[in-house]
């Protein structure tokens, strides 16, 4: 198969990104401007139909494209998948391409001070990367990882440093590693103590910065976090 059940799993991490990445495999997968379809060019063709009209049911990803009913006839189904992808990559690359603009539209927003951002002192800005450092060191070392899910874990880490700043438009991305928490705890149980403890403190200084934002009330405990890695110990 050309898609295994890590790369799988990853599109949920930035589905937009992962439609091309399919689309980009399927094509490398069969011959340039081929019109003599096989069986192992509709093997690849229709695996990538598959997975993404599997995201498009899940909710995944929203597009209008028509569905169609396999004919059974190789040559047109083949036909039909290909310019499926073809259409499906275009819209999605455009789509990415709106996506970064509006993120640098938001940071450079957020860097000039207008509108609503949340803002980190140096001393927990510089903590948070000392803090990531560390997390990448301990995944880099770590031999629980299958190698796909390491480097994906790896690859989000680097992004999330590349975009830290004193102020930013928003935490999304730190909130997720409360997710990559609940994943090592159930992968790994107590072995998986150091990851959480690093996520934790990351966390909670996270935490601290968008109470004080939001004028929460001192002392509001952590969403989701709390008590989640003690109960594991």
């Amino acid at each position: 198969m050309l898609f295994n059940e890590e790369f799988v799993d990853s599109l949920k991490d930035d589905p937009v990104k992962g439609v091309i990445e399919i689309c980009r495999i399927a094509f490398d997968a069969i011959p340039e401007h081929s019109h003599d379809w096989g069986e192992s060019e509709y093997e690849a063709l229709a695996e990538a139909y598959a997975l993404i009209e599997g995201m498009i049911e899940t909710g995944l990803i929203q597009i209008e494209i028509g569905k169609f009913e396999i004919s059974g006839e190789l040559s047109s189904d083949c036909s039909y998948i290909h310019q499926y992808l073809v259409e499906i990559n275009r819209y999605f690359t455009s789509e990415a391409s709106k996506l970064r603009m509006q993120y640098l539209k938001s940071h450079f927003k957020t860097s000039l001070g207008a509108g609503f951002c949340y803002e980190f002192s140096q001393g927990d800005l510089e903590r948070i990367q000392v803090l990531i450092n560390q997390l990448r060191d301990l995944i880099a070392a770590s031999s629980y990882f299958e190698k796909e899910h390491q480097q994906r874990l790896l690859k989000r880490l680097e992004k999330l440093q590349s975009e830290m700043h004193k102020r930013i438009s928003d935490l999304d991305r730190f909130w997720g590693l409360i997710g990559d928490a609940g994943v090592a705890l159930g992968k790994f149980g107590k072995d998986a103590k150091p990851f959480v403890d690093l996520i934790k403190e990351i966390t909670k200084i996270v935490w601290q910065t968008q109470s004080r934002a939001e004028e929460l009330p001192s002392g509001t405990p952590i969403p989701l976090i709390e008590g989640k890695a003690d109960e594991k110990e």
